[in-house]
């Protein structure tokens, strides 16, 4: 079933209605108990007057009386809202969410509407007020997509288990390390520092150009936004990771889509010592990946990657696939190619007990580089003879200028 909306705001003070700019879409199933949190956390959206919006509910399987929560809501939400429910054997969360997507691209298609987004959340997470307007100027901003941070709901996060929020907090440290090892090493204009490293469907907004370009939303099981978000990277895209936008998501541990973060976190909290995250490997490793990054990034933007010989041989990668991958063309598309090709580059994730000392490492080293930046070439040299003329230094340490310089490339 597939109700009609308003085919534009219907504004809150009776002035004439405006073309919807955003349309809002959300996958939903079984969320009852839910969805009423997460359609009036956008209904208290602070826009401005020419920058209205809709919301599309993709209803897919409920038998909780989801839809029924939705009608009784619906007369109290000032935003044109459409509503559709289907029954589908092979239903999962990728498959979702394309549908809830594509509806949202048709209904701005209809509007033709001036610079239009797509923005999807989930139905058991809330928005803060100003999330759209974030989001749009974000994209005003220069960037195609954007994405927000995660928070768990602080009532549901109590009831879990110490530990995991322990573990939670050591992976967080780290990987914001890490992330901003990447920025200070390897910045992308469109994306400094501050960023973060989340790409959560609960967060997403991209210009409807740029999700048609990337081919739509997978409809994947599992992951179907990381792989939407490497789609975007393939077609040179602009993501940005805006650290000012944060949702608050479940901390349920019995989630509607099976491998998603409710699974995670019943997992780690049966195997304490299950693997982290991919992303978090060992300092050393992290930073050769960060290095080759930028190397084969500035190689690429020279139009010298074609010449395969100065870097294949070392990432231990074919010639002819060193080729094959030079000619992709997108920088996002070459660099994805280069780590799944490489032996040298596959991910060694580490375990929860590796994880303090590995910070430690990476604040340490992100100490130097920080400092290195702030005074520059010519400041650090300065500071250097200073301490050796007062006689507290002795050999001037080359590691901090070169750590910055990169090492590589």
């Amino acid at each position: 079933m597939e109700d009609e909306a308003e085919p534009s705001h219907p504004g809150h003070d009776g002035q004439p209605r405006v073309p919807l700019r955003a349309v809002v879409a959300i996958p939903v199933r079984n969320e009852a108990e839910r969805i009423a949190p997460c359609l009036l956390a956008l209904e208290a959206q602070d826009v401005a007057p020419d920058e209205a919006y809709g919301v599309v509910l993709f209803l897919n399987n409920c038998q909780d009386g989801t839809g029924a929560v939705v009608a009784a809501l619906r007369p109290r939400l000032s935003f044109p809202l459409r509503v559709i429910e289907r029954s589908f054997a092979g239903a999962q969360a990728g498959w979702a969410r394309r549908a809830a997507m594509e509806a949202a691209a048709a209904w701005l298609d209809a509007e033709d509407a001036p610079d239009p987004a797509i923005l999807t959340t989930d139905a058991d997470s809330r928005v803060p007020p100003d999330w759209i307007a974030r989001n749009r100027a974000a994209l005003r901003g220069g960037a195609d997509a954007v994405a927000g941070r995660i928070a768990l709901d602080a009532e549901e996060a109590a009831r879990l288990p110490d530990a995991l929020h322990a573990r939670g907090r050591l992976e967080g440290r780290y990987e914001a390390l890490l992330i901003e090892l990447a920025a200070r090493l390897d910045p992308e204009p469109h994306d400094p520092w501050p960023c973060h490293g989340t790409a959560s469907g609960a967060s997403l907004a991209v210009r409807l150009g740029a999700y048609r370009r990337a081919g739509g939303m997978p409809a994947l099981p599992v992951g179907e936004d990381r792989a939407f978000v490497a789609g975007l990277s393939a077609i040179g895209a602009r993501l940005r990771h805006c650290p000012d936008i944060t949702v608050i998501t479940s901390g349920r541990l019995d989630g509607r889509a099976p491998g998603g973060a409710a699974d995670t976190m019943r997992l780690r909290c049966a195997e304490p010592a299950a693997p982290c995250d991919p992303r978090l490997e060992a300092l050393p490793r992290a930073l050769v990946r960060i290095l080759w990054r930028r190397r084969l990034r500035r190689l690429h933007a020279r139009g010298a990657l074609a010449r395969t010989a100065r870097w294949a041989p070392l990432l231990a990668i074919p010639r002819d696939e060193a080729e094959r991958i030079a000619g992709l063309g997108e920088a996002g598309a070459v660099l994805a190619a280069i780590e799944a090709a490489s032996p040298r580059l596959a991910p060694r994730p580490l375990t929860p007990g590796d994880l303090a000392p590995q910070i430690r490492r990476a604040a340490a080293l992100l100490g130097l580089i920080r400092a290195a930046q702030h005074l520059g070439a010519g400041g650090w040299r300065a500071r250097i003879a200073a301490l050796r003329a007062r006689g507290r230094a002795g050999p001037a340490p080359e590691a901090a200028p070169s750590v910055e310089g990169g090492g590589i490339g």
